[in-house]
Protein backbone atom coordinates (compact mmCIF):
# COMPACT_ATOMS: atom_id res chain seq x y z
CA UNK A 1 0.00 0.00 0.00
CA UNK A 2 1.33 3.39 -1.00
CA UNK A 3 2.06 5.81 1.80
CA UNK A 4 -0.46 8.62 2.24
CA UNK A 5 2.10 11.38 1.67
CA UNK A 6 3.30 9.94 -1.56
CA UNK A 7 -0.29 9.48 -2.73
CA UNK A 8 -1.08 13.12 -2.09
CA UNK A 9 2.12 14.26 -3.85
CA UNK A 10 1.34 12.14 -6.87
CA UNK A 11 -2.22 13.40 -7.11
CA UNK A 12 -1.08 17.02 -6.87
CA UNK A 13 1.20 16.61 -9.91
CA UNK A 14 -1.30 14.60 -11.94
CA UNK A 15 -1.96 17.44 -14.43
CA UNK A 16 1.69 17.40 -15.54
CA UNK A 17 1.88 13.71 -16.33
CA UNK A 18 0.86 14.48 -19.96
CA UNK A 19 2.55 17.73 -21.00
CA UNK A 20 0.74 18.03 -24.36
CA UNK A 21 -2.59 18.24 -22.58
CA UNK A 22 -1.49 21.18 -20.45
CA UNK A 23 -3.71 24.20 -20.98
CA UNK A 24 -1.76 27.46 -20.65
CA UNK A 25 -3.70 30.59 -19.72
CA UNK A 26 -4.33 33.46 -22.12
CA UNK A 27 -1.69 36.23 -22.10
CA UNK A 28 -3.24 39.49 -20.96
CA UNK A 29 -0.77 41.77 -22.79
CA UNK A 30 -0.55 39.86 -26.05
CA UNK A 31 -2.78 38.59 -28.79
CA UNK A 32 -0.96 35.23 -28.71
CA UNK A 33 -2.96 32.30 -27.32
CA UNK A 34 -0.74 29.35 -26.52
CA UNK A 35 -3.29 26.56 -26.47
CA UNK A 36 -2.49 23.27 -28.07
CA UNK A 37 -6.14 22.62 -28.78
CA UNK A 38 -6.30 25.72 -31.07
CA UNK A 39 -3.22 24.69 -33.09
CA UNK A 40 -2.02 28.32 -33.30
CA UNK A 41 1.52 27.75 -31.97
CA UNK A 42 3.36 24.44 -32.18
CA UNK A 43 4.26 23.07 -28.75
CA UNK A 44 7.83 22.02 -28.12
CA UNK A 45 8.14 18.35 -27.35
CA UNK A 46 9.00 17.59 -23.72
CA UNK A 47 12.29 15.81 -23.22
CA UNK A 48 10.84 13.68 -20.41
CA UNK A 49 7.72 11.63 -20.84
CA UNK A 50 8.04 9.93 -17.44
CA UNK A 51 5.75 9.86 -14.43
CA UNK A 52 6.31 10.36 -10.79
CA UNK A 53 9.81 11.60 -10.09
CA UNK A 54 10.52 11.65 -13.87
CA UNK A 55 7.60 14.00 -14.59
CA UNK A 56 8.40 17.59 -15.72
CA UNK A 57 8.76 20.08 -12.92
CA UNK A 58 7.05 23.49 -12.71
CA UNK A 59 10.31 25.08 -13.89
CA UNK A 60 10.39 22.85 -16.97
CA UNK A 61 6.83 23.85 -17.82
CA UNK A 62 7.62 27.56 -17.33
CA UNK A 63 10.63 27.33 -19.66
CA UNK A 64 8.55 25.45 -22.21
CA UNK A 65 5.90 28.19 -22.10
CA UNK A 66 8.54 30.93 -22.60
CA UNK A 67 9.99 29.08 -25.61
CA UNK A 68 6.52 28.87 -27.15
CA UNK A 69 6.02 32.61 -26.72
CA UNK A 70 9.40 33.40 -28.28
CA UNK A 71 8.63 31.11 -31.20
CA UNK A 72 5.31 32.87 -31.74
CA UNK A 73 6.99 36.29 -31.70
CA UNK A 74 9.57 35.09 -34.25
CA UNK A 75 6.79 33.92 -36.56
CA UNK A 76 5.00 37.27 -36.31
CA UNK A 77 8.22 39.22 -36.89
CA UNK A 78 9.06 37.15 -39.98
CA UNK A 79 5.57 37.74 -41.37
CA UNK A 80 5.94 41.49 -40.84
CA UNK A 81 9.30 41.50 -42.62
CA UNK A 82 7.81 39.66 -45.59
CA UNK A 83 4.92 42.12 -45.73
CA UNK A 84 7.26 45.13 -45.69
CA UNK A 85 9.45 43.55 -48.36
CA UNK A 86 6.39 42.97 -50.54
CA UNK A 87 5.22 46.58 -50.11
CA UNK A 88 8.70 47.87 -50.94
CA UNK A 89 8.84 45.98 -54.24
CA UNK A 90 5.20 46.51 -55.23
CA UNK A 91 6.24 49.01 -57.93
CA UNK A 92 3.63 51.65 -57.17
CA UNK A 93 4.40 55.34 -57.63
CA UNK A 94 4.23 55.87 -53.88
CA UNK A 95 6.85 53.19 -53.32
CA UNK A 96 8.98 54.76 -56.04
CA UNK A 97 9.00 58.08 -54.19
CA UNK A 98 9.85 56.53 -50.81
CA UNK A 99 13.56 56.75 -51.67
CA UNK A 100 15.26 60.14 -51.92
CA UNK A 101 14.96 61.68 -55.38
CA UNK A 102 15.91 64.92 -57.08
CA UNK A 103 13.10 67.39 -56.46
CA UNK A 104 13.56 68.86 -59.94
CA UNK A 105 13.12 65.74 -62.10
CA UNK A 106 12.24 62.87 -59.75
CA UNK A 107 15.33 60.77 -60.61
CA UNK A 108 16.70 58.69 -57.71
CA UNK A 109 19.82 60.33 -56.27
CA UNK A 110 23.10 58.57 -57.09
CA UNK A 111 26.83 59.33 -56.97
CA UNK A 112 28.25 56.79 -59.45
CA UNK A 113 27.23 57.75 -63.04
CA UNK A 114 28.09 61.36 -63.82
CA UNK A 115 26.15 61.47 -67.13
CA UNK A 116 22.93 59.91 -65.80
CA UNK A 117 19.93 61.61 -64.15
CA UNK A 118 20.07 62.02 -60.40
CA UNK A 119 23.87 62.39 -60.18
CA UNK A 120 25.11 64.42 -57.22
CA UNK A 121 28.68 65.24 -56.24
CA UNK A 122 29.65 62.68 -53.53
CA UNK A 123 30.87 65.37 -51.15
CA UNK A 124 27.58 67.28 -51.44
CA UNK A 125 25.56 64.09 -51.12
CA UNK A 126 27.24 62.94 -47.90
CA UNK A 127 27.04 66.43 -46.39
CA UNK A 128 23.30 66.67 -47.11
CA UNK A 129 22.78 63.14 -45.86
CA UNK A 130 24.56 63.94 -42.61
CA UNK A 131 22.23 66.89 -42.00
CA UNK A 132 19.16 64.98 -43.27
CA UNK A 133 18.62 67.38 -46.18
CA UNK A 134 18.55 64.94 -49.11
CA UNK A 135 15.07 66.16 -50.07
CA UNK A 136 16.54 69.56 -50.93
CA UNK A 137 19.08 68.32 -53.53
CA UNK A 138 18.93 69.26 -57.22
CA UNK A 139 20.82 66.82 -59.47
CA UNK A 140 23.51 67.90 -61.95
CA UNK A 141 21.29 67.41 -65.01
CA UNK A 142 18.58 69.66 -63.58
CA UNK A 143 21.16 72.35 -62.90
CA UNK A 144 22.17 72.24 -66.58
CA UNK A 145 18.53 72.36 -67.70
CA UNK A 146 17.85 75.36 -65.46
CA UNK A 147 20.69 77.20 -67.27
CA UNK A 148 19.28 76.49 -70.74
CA UNK A 149 21.24 73.36 -71.69
CA UNK A 150 19.32 70.80 -73.79
CA UNK A 151 20.05 67.47 -72.08
CA UNK A 152 17.66 64.81 -73.34
CA UNK A 153 16.52 62.03 -71.04
CA UNK A 154 14.49 59.71 -73.22
CA UNK A 155 15.45 57.91 -76.41
CA UNK A 156 14.59 54.74 -78.24
CA UNK A 157 11.76 56.25 -80.29
CA UNK A 158 13.39 55.67 -83.65
CA UNK A 159 14.72 59.20 -83.74
CA UNK A 160 18.06 60.88 -83.20
CA UNK A 161 19.78 60.68 -79.84
CA UNK A 162 20.50 64.06 -78.33
CA UNK A 163 22.44 62.74 -75.39
CA UNK A 164 22.55 59.62 -73.28
CA UNK A 165 19.36 57.62 -73.62
CA UNK A 166 18.60 57.44 -69.92
CA UNK A 167 15.10 56.00 -70.03
CA UNK A 168 13.03 54.42 -72.79
CA UNK A 169 9.48 55.46 -73.51
CA UNK A 170 8.32 51.92 -72.70
CA UNK A 171 9.89 52.11 -69.24
CA UNK A 172 8.13 55.39 -68.51
CA UNK A 173 4.79 53.95 -69.60
CA UNK A 174 5.37 50.93 -67.37
CA UNK A 175 5.99 53.19 -64.38
CA UNK A 176 2.67 54.95 -64.95
CA UNK A 177 0.61 51.80 -65.48
CA UNK A 178 0.29 51.35 -61.72
CA UNK A 179 -2.00 54.37 -61.62
CA UNK A 180 -4.94 52.25 -62.75
CA UNK A 181 -4.64 50.11 -59.59
CA UNK A 182 -4.78 53.09 -57.21
CA UNK A 183 -7.67 55.25 -56.11
CA UNK A 184 -6.65 58.66 -57.37
CA UNK A 185 -7.82 61.84 -59.04
CA UNK A 186 -6.23 62.26 -62.47
CA UNK A 187 -5.50 65.73 -63.83
CA UNK A 188 -4.78 65.13 -67.51
CA UNK A 189 -3.05 67.86 -69.52
CA UNK A 190 -3.42 68.45 -73.27
CA UNK A 191 -1.62 71.08 -75.37
CA UNK A 192 -4.13 73.10 -77.42
CA UNK A 193 -1.50 73.76 -80.12
CA UNK A 194 -1.00 69.99 -80.51
CA UNK A 195 -4.37 68.78 -79.24
CA UNK A 196 -4.57 65.67 -81.41
CA UNK A 197 -0.94 64.65 -80.96
CA UNK A 198 -0.74 65.17 -77.18
CA UNK A 199 -4.08 63.67 -76.12
CA UNK A 200 -2.69 60.17 -75.30
CA UNK A 201 -4.77 57.70 -77.27
CA UNK A 202 -4.37 54.92 -74.65
CA UNK A 203 -4.90 57.08 -71.56
CA UNK A 204 -7.46 54.57 -70.22
CA UNK A 205 -4.66 52.01 -69.89
CA UNK A 206 -2.87 54.40 -67.53
CA UNK A 207 -5.74 56.03 -65.63
CA UNK A 208 -8.05 53.03 -65.35
CA UNK A 209 -11.49 53.93 -63.98
CA UNK A 210 -10.22 56.92 -61.99
CA UNK A 211 -12.06 60.24 -62.58
CA UNK A 212 -10.28 62.72 -64.87
CA UNK A 213 -10.13 66.51 -64.87
CA UNK A 214 -9.05 67.56 -68.38
CA UNK A 215 -6.82 70.66 -68.43
CA UNK A 216 -6.13 72.27 -71.83
CA UNK A 217 -2.88 74.26 -71.61
CA UNK A 218 -1.34 77.17 -73.55
CA UNK A 219 -4.65 78.75 -74.63
CA UNK A 220 -2.91 82.13 -74.47
CA UNK A 221 -1.12 81.10 -77.70
CA UNK A 222 -4.35 81.00 -79.74
CA UNK A 223 -4.80 83.82 -82.29
CA UNK A 224 -6.09 87.17 -81.11
CA UNK A 225 -9.88 87.52 -81.11
CA UNK A 226 -10.54 83.78 -80.55
CA UNK A 227 -13.97 83.04 -79.05
CA UNK A 228 -13.26 80.65 -76.15
CA UNK A 229 -16.91 79.62 -75.97
CA UNK A 230 -16.45 78.00 -79.36
CA UNK A 231 -13.06 76.52 -78.41
CA UNK A 232 -14.46 75.05 -75.17
CA UNK A 233 -17.36 73.44 -77.00
CA UNK A 234 -14.97 72.09 -79.68
CA UNK A 235 -12.74 70.52 -77.00
CA UNK A 236 -15.70 68.89 -75.21
CA UNK A 237 -16.98 67.45 -78.52
CA UNK A 238 -13.53 66.00 -79.26
CA UNK A 239 -13.26 64.60 -75.70
CA UNK A 240 -16.68 62.93 -75.83
CA UNK A 241 -15.49 60.77 -78.72
CA UNK A 242 -12.73 59.33 -76.48
CA UNK A 243 -15.32 57.87 -74.04
CA UNK A 244 -13.34 58.71 -70.90
CA UNK A 245 -14.55 59.40 -67.35
CA UNK A 246 -14.02 63.16 -67.68
CA UNK A 247 -15.55 65.27 -64.91
CA UNK A 248 -14.82 68.70 -66.37
CA UNK A 249 -12.72 70.57 -68.94
CA UNK A 250 -10.63 73.67 -68.13
CA UNK A 251 -8.99 76.06 -70.61
CA UNK A 252 -5.84 77.38 -68.92
CA UNK A 253 -2.56 79.22 -69.31
CA UNK A 254 0.17 78.44 -66.78
CA UNK A 255 2.08 81.55 -67.86
CA UNK A 256 -0.70 84.06 -67.17
CA UNK A 257 -2.53 81.89 -64.56
CA UNK A 258 -5.74 82.11 -66.61
CA UNK A 259 -8.12 79.32 -65.61
CA UNK A 260 -5.85 77.94 -62.84
CA UNK A 261 -8.20 79.07 -60.03
CA UNK A 262 -10.99 77.01 -61.59
CA UNK A 263 -8.79 73.91 -61.66
CA UNK A 264 -7.81 74.42 -57.99
CA UNK A 265 -11.48 74.71 -57.01
CA UNK A 266 -12.39 71.58 -58.97
CA UNK A 267 -9.50 69.56 -57.49
CA UNK A 268 -10.45 70.48 -53.92
CA UNK A 269 -14.06 69.58 -54.66
CA UNK A 270 -13.35 66.20 -56.27
CA UNK A 271 -10.21 65.13 -54.34
CA UNK A 272 -12.14 63.52 -51.44
CA UNK A 273 -9.00 62.41 -49.62
CA UNK A 274 -7.33 60.92 -52.71
CA UNK A 275 -3.92 61.80 -54.06
CA UNK A 276 -3.77 63.90 -57.24
CA UNK A 277 -1.69 62.72 -60.22
CA UNK A 278 -0.70 65.09 -63.03
CA UNK A 279 -0.66 63.06 -66.25
CA UNK A 280 0.17 64.03 -69.82
CA UNK A 281 2.44 63.67 -72.81
CA UNK A 282 6.05 64.87 -72.66
CA UNK A 283 6.47 68.64 -73.01
CA UNK A 284 2.78 69.34 -72.59
CA UNK A 285 3.48 71.73 -69.70
CA UNK A 286 3.00 69.58 -66.56
CA UNK A 287 5.79 71.16 -64.51
CA UNK A 288 4.69 74.68 -65.48
CA UNK A 289 1.11 73.79 -64.54
CA UNK A 290 2.19 72.45 -61.13
CA UNK A 291 4.15 75.64 -60.45
CA UNK A 292 1.07 77.70 -61.33
CA UNK A 293 -1.09 75.39 -59.19
CA UNK A 294 1.20 75.80 -56.16
CA UNK A 295 1.31 79.57 -56.68
CA UNK A 296 -2.48 79.73 -56.63
CA UNK A 297 -2.78 77.40 -53.61
CA UNK A 298 -0.09 79.25 -51.64
CA UNK A 299 -2.34 82.28 -51.14
CA UNK A 300 -4.37 80.36 -48.53
CA UNK A 301 -2.38 77.18 -47.91
CA UNK A 302 0.97 77.45 -46.02
CA UNK A 303 1.83 73.85 -47.00
CA UNK A 304 1.69 74.77 -50.70
CA UNK A 305 3.72 77.90 -50.00
CA UNK A 306 6.49 75.75 -48.50
CA UNK A 307 6.32 73.33 -51.45
CA UNK A 308 7.02 76.18 -53.91
CA UNK A 309 10.60 76.40 -52.62
CA UNK A 310 11.43 72.99 -54.14
CA UNK A 311 9.33 72.87 -57.29
CA UNK A 312 9.90 70.74 -60.44
CA UNK A 313 12.24 71.99 -63.17
CA UNK A 314 10.75 73.39 -66.41
CA UNK A 315 12.50 73.07 -69.79
CA UNK A 316 11.82 72.60 -73.50
CA UNK A 317 13.41 69.13 -73.42
CA UNK A 318 11.02 66.17 -73.62
CA UNK A 319 11.55 63.98 -70.58
CA UNK A 320 12.59 66.68 -68.12
CA UNK A 321 10.77 64.70 -65.42
CA UNK A 322 12.16 61.16 -65.35
CA UNK A 323 10.58 59.94 -62.11
CA UNK A 324 7.49 60.67 -60.00
CA UNK A 325 7.86 63.77 -57.81
CA UNK A 326 5.84 63.83 -54.59
CA UNK A 327 4.64 67.29 -53.53
CA UNK A 328 2.85 68.17 -50.30
CA UNK A 329 0.35 70.71 -51.54
CA UNK A 330 -2.74 70.46 -49.31
CA UNK A 331 -3.12 71.54 -45.70
CA UNK A 332 -5.70 68.86 -44.96
CA UNK A 333 -3.60 65.98 -46.30
CA UNK A 334 -3.16 64.37 -49.69
CA UNK A 335 -0.34 64.84 -52.14
CA UNK A 336 0.26 65.93 -55.73
CA UNK A 337 2.42 63.70 -57.93
CA UNK A 338 4.21 65.14 -60.96
CA UNK A 339 4.57 62.08 -63.20
CA UNK A 340 7.05 61.53 -66.04
CA UNK A 341 5.76 62.70 -69.41
CA UNK A 342 4.50 59.87 -71.61
CA UNK A 343 6.70 59.87 -74.71
CA UNK A 344 4.93 59.45 -78.02
CA UNK A 345 7.03 58.25 -80.93
CA UNK A 346 4.65 59.87 -83.45
CA UNK A 347 5.48 63.47 -82.48
CA UNK A 348 8.04 65.63 -84.27
CA UNK A 349 10.11 65.94 -81.07
CA UNK A 350 10.93 62.22 -81.37
CA UNK A 351 12.76 62.61 -84.69
CA UNK A 352 14.84 65.78 -84.39
CA UNK A 353 18.02 66.56 -82.47
CA UNK A 354 17.84 68.18 -79.05
CA UNK A 355 19.39 71.41 -80.38
CA UNK A 356 16.35 71.88 -82.67
CA UNK A 357 13.73 71.27 -79.97
CA UNK A 358 13.27 74.98 -79.10
CA UNK A 359 12.20 75.62 -82.71
CA UNK A 360 9.10 73.45 -82.15
CA UNK A 361 7.86 75.44 -79.14
CA UNK A 362 5.77 78.55 -79.97
CA UNK A 363 7.02 81.52 -77.95
CA UNK A 364 4.22 83.98 -78.69
CA UNK A 365 0.61 84.15 -79.88
CA UNK A 366 -0.01 82.18 -83.08
CA UNK A 367 -0.69 84.07 -86.29
CA UNK A 368 -1.92 82.02 -89.18
CA UNK A 369 0.08 82.33 -92.40
CA UNK A 370 -2.19 81.85 -95.42
CA UNK A 371 -1.33 80.66 -98.94
CA UNK A 372 -3.77 81.83 -101.60
CA UNK A 373 -3.89 82.24 -105.39
CA UNK A 374 -2.75 85.85 -105.10
CA UNK A 375 0.36 84.91 -103.12
CA UNK A 376 1.33 82.36 -105.79
CA UNK A 377 0.85 84.95 -108.55
CA UNK A 378 2.99 87.51 -106.73
CA UNK A 379 5.82 85.09 -106.08
CA UNK A 380 5.89 83.25 -109.42
CA UNK A 381 4.71 85.94 -111.82
CA UNK A 382 7.96 85.75 -113.78
CA UNK A 383 7.46 82.02 -114.53
CA UNK A 384 5.82 81.15 -117.85
CA UNK A 385 3.20 78.78 -116.47
CA UNK A 386 -0.55 78.63 -116.10
CA UNK A 387 -1.92 79.17 -112.62
CA UNK A 388 -5.00 77.47 -111.22
CA UNK A 389 -4.77 78.63 -107.63
CA UNK A 390 -2.63 76.38 -105.42
CA UNK A 391 -3.06 73.32 -107.60
CA UNK A 392 0.31 72.03 -108.80
CA UNK A 393 2.31 73.68 -106.00
CA UNK A 394 4.11 72.27 -102.95
CA UNK A 395 4.47 74.05 -99.61
CA UNK A 396 7.38 73.22 -97.27
CA UNK A 397 7.02 73.79 -93.51
CA UNK A 398 10.66 73.91 -92.47
CA UNK A 399 12.30 70.61 -93.37
CA UNK A 400 9.66 68.60 -91.53
CA UNK A 401 6.50 68.86 -93.66
CA UNK A 402 5.74 69.03 -97.37
CA UNK A 403 2.21 69.48 -98.76
CA UNK A 404 1.48 68.82 -102.42
CA UNK A 405 -1.77 70.42 -103.64
CA UNK A 406 -3.12 67.97 -106.24
CA UNK A 407 -6.62 69.41 -106.57
CA UNK A 408 -8.31 72.50 -105.15
CA UNK A 409 -10.66 75.29 -106.09
CA UNK A 410 -8.99 78.32 -107.71
CA UNK A 411 -9.76 80.38 -104.60
CA UNK A 412 -8.83 77.75 -101.99
CA UNK A 413 -6.63 78.73 -99.06
CA UNK A 414 -4.26 76.85 -96.74
CA UNK A 415 -3.53 78.57 -93.39
CA UNK A 416 -0.64 77.32 -91.24
CA UNK A 417 -0.68 77.61 -87.42
CA UNK A 418 2.57 76.72 -85.67
CA UNK A 419 5.90 78.01 -84.35
CA UNK A 420 7.32 81.04 -86.15
CA UNK A 421 10.82 79.52 -86.16
CA UNK A 422 9.76 77.13 -88.95
CA UNK A 423 9.70 79.08 -92.22
CA UNK A 424 7.29 78.36 -95.07
CA UNK A 425 8.34 78.09 -98.73
CA UNK A 426 6.23 77.40 -101.84
CA UNK A 427 7.55 75.93 -105.12
CA UNK A 428 6.01 74.18 -108.13
CA UNK A 429 5.53 70.48 -107.37
CA UNK A 430 7.69 69.42 -110.34
CA UNK A 431 10.65 71.20 -108.72
CA UNK A 432 9.92 70.18 -105.11
CA UNK A 433 12.27 67.16 -104.92
CA UNK A 434 15.22 69.09 -106.27
CA UNK A 435 14.48 72.06 -104.00
CA UNK A 436 14.32 69.87 -100.90
CA UNK A 437 17.62 68.09 -101.60
CA UNK A 438 19.36 71.40 -102.15
CA UNK A 439 17.90 73.40 -99.25
CA UNK A 440 17.35 70.85 -96.45
CA UNK A 441 19.34 72.06 -93.46
CA UNK A 442 19.74 75.52 -95.06
CA UNK A 443 16.44 77.24 -95.92
CA UNK A 444 14.51 74.20 -94.78
CA UNK A 445 15.36 73.61 -91.12
CA UNK A 446 15.12 71.74 -88.85
CA UNK A 447 17.01 69.49 -89.37
CA UNK A 448 20.20 71.47 -88.93
CA UNK A 449 23.88 71.00 -88.19
CA UNK A 450 25.31 67.50 -88.00
CA UNK A 451 21.85 65.94 -88.13
CA UNK A 452 21.47 66.72 -91.85
CA UNK A 453 24.00 64.06 -92.89
CA UNK A 454 21.93 61.31 -91.22
CA UNK A 455 18.51 62.76 -92.03
CA UNK A 456 16.27 60.10 -93.60
CA UNK A 457 13.94 62.63 -95.26
CA UNK A 458 10.16 62.76 -95.52
CA UNK A 459 9.43 59.07 -95.92
CA UNK A 460 5.73 58.97 -94.94
CA UNK A 461 3.11 60.20 -97.42
CA UNK A 462 -0.57 60.45 -96.56
CA UNK A 463 -3.20 61.14 -99.18
CA UNK A 464 -6.01 63.40 -97.94
CA UNK A 465 -9.23 63.67 -99.90
CA UNK A 466 -12.03 65.76 -98.41
CA UNK A 467 -15.36 66.86 -99.88
CA UNK A 468 -17.38 69.89 -98.82
CA UNK A 469 -20.67 71.61 -99.52
CA UNK A 470 -20.35 74.77 -97.43
CA UNK A 471 -17.89 77.42 -98.57
CA UNK A 472 -18.65 79.57 -95.51
CA UNK A 473 -16.56 77.42 -93.18
CA UNK A 474 -13.24 75.50 -93.41
CA UNK A 475 -13.37 71.96 -94.72
CA UNK A 476 -11.04 70.44 -92.10
CA UNK A 477 -7.78 70.76 -90.16
CA UNK A 478 -4.70 68.72 -91.05
CA UNK A 479 -2.84 68.40 -87.71
CA UNK A 480 0.85 67.44 -87.69
CA UNK A 481 1.68 65.64 -84.44
CA UNK A 482 4.05 67.71 -82.31
CA UNK A 483 4.02 70.77 -84.58
CA UNK A 484 0.68 72.49 -85.28
CA UNK A 485 -2.09 72.36 -87.84
CA UNK A 486 -3.14 73.54 -91.32
CA UNK A 487 -6.67 74.80 -91.88
CA UNK A 488 -8.03 73.84 -95.31
CA UNK A 489 -10.50 76.44 -96.59
CA UNK A 490 -12.46 75.91 -99.83
CA UNK A 491 -12.58 79.67 -100.37
CA UNK A 492 -10.32 82.36 -98.95
CA UNK A 493 -11.85 84.41 -96.10
CA UNK A 494 -11.70 87.60 -98.18
CA UNK A 495 -13.83 86.07 -100.93
CA UNK A 496 -16.60 84.43 -98.91
CA UNK A 497 -19.16 87.07 -99.82
CA UNK A 498 -18.78 86.27 -103.51
CA UNK A 499 -18.38 82.52 -102.94
CA UNK A 500 -21.79 81.66 -104.36
CA UNK A 501 -20.49 82.43 -107.84
CA UNK A 502 -17.24 80.53 -107.36
CA UNK A 503 -18.53 77.10 -106.41
CA UNK A 504 -20.90 74.87 -108.28
CA UNK A 505 -23.88 73.35 -106.51
CA UNK A 506 -22.47 69.82 -106.36
CA UNK A 507 -19.96 68.85 -103.67
CA UNK A 508 -16.36 69.75 -104.40
CA UNK A 509 -13.16 67.93 -103.49
CA UNK A 510 -9.75 68.98 -102.22
CA UNK A 511 -6.86 66.53 -102.71
CA UNK A 512 -3.56 66.83 -100.82
CA UNK A 513 -0.46 64.69 -100.34
CA UNK A 514 1.22 65.33 -96.97
CA UNK A 515 4.86 64.23 -96.51
CA UNK A 516 6.39 63.89 -93.00
CA UNK A 517 9.24 61.91 -91.35
CA UNK A 518 8.49 58.23 -90.89
CA UNK A 519 7.24 58.04 -87.25
CA UNK A 520 5.22 61.27 -87.33
CA UNK A 521 1.43 60.96 -87.40
CA UNK A 522 -1.07 63.09 -89.35
CA UNK A 523 -4.62 63.75 -88.06
CA UNK A 524 -7.59 65.00 -90.08
CA UNK A 525 -10.11 66.59 -87.71
CA UNK A 526 -12.98 69.12 -87.62
CA UNK A 527 -11.60 72.67 -87.89
CA UNK A 528 -10.63 74.40 -84.64
CA UNK A 529 -12.50 77.75 -84.43
CA UNK A 530 -9.73 80.33 -83.94
CA UNK A 531 -9.47 84.03 -84.73
CA UNK A 532 -12.27 86.52 -85.08
CA UNK A 533 -13.96 84.64 -87.91
CA UNK A 534 -13.92 81.31 -86.01
CA UNK A 535 -16.83 82.39 -83.84
CA UNK A 536 -18.85 83.30 -86.94
CA UNK A 537 -18.68 80.01 -88.81
CA UNK A 538 -18.61 77.61 -85.82
CA UNK A 539 -21.84 75.65 -85.38
CA UNK A 540 -23.01 74.35 -81.99
CA UNK A 541 -24.59 70.90 -82.00
CA UNK A 542 -28.11 70.42 -80.68
CA UNK A 543 -27.98 68.24 -77.56
CA UNK A 544 -30.55 65.87 -76.07
CA UNK A 545 -31.50 66.04 -72.37
CA UNK A 546 -29.40 62.95 -71.64
CA UNK A 547 -26.37 64.48 -73.37
CA UNK A 548 -26.82 67.69 -71.38
CA UNK A 549 -26.61 65.70 -68.13
CA UNK A 550 -23.68 63.43 -69.02
CA UNK A 551 -21.64 65.91 -71.05
CA UNK A 552 -18.69 67.37 -69.08
CA UNK A 553 -18.83 71.12 -68.41
CA UNK A 554 -16.00 73.37 -69.54
CA UNK A 555 -14.58 76.39 -67.70
CA UNK A 556 -12.39 79.34 -68.60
Amino acid sequence: MMPKTLSLLTSSFSPFLLPYQFQTPRLCNSKIICRASQNQIPLLPSESQGTGAAAPTRGDIFLQRQQQQLLALDIIENNNKKKKRKEKTSGSLKAATSTYSCYGCGAPLQISETDAPGYVDPETYHLKKKHRQLRTILCGRCRLLSHGHMVTAVGGNGGYAGGKQFVTAEELREKLRHLRHEKALIVKLVDIVDFSGSFLAHVRDLAGANPIILVVTKVDLLPKGTDFNCVGDWVVEATMKKKLNVLSVHLTSSKSLVGIAGVVSDIQKEKKGRDVYILGAANVGKSAFINALLKMLSHKDPVAAMARKYKPIQSAVPGTTVGPIQINAFLGGGKVYDTPGVHLHHRQAAVIHSQDLPALAPRSRLRGQSFTKQLVLDQWVSEKMEFNGLTGFSIFWGGLVRIDVLKALPESCLTFYGPKALKLHIVPSNKADEFYKKEVGVLLSPPSGEQVADWAGLETVRQIRTRFNDTQRPACDVAISGLGWITVEPVSQTLKEASSNLVEEEAMEIALDVHVPKPVEIFVRPPLPVGKLGGEWYQYRDLTEKEEETRPKWYF
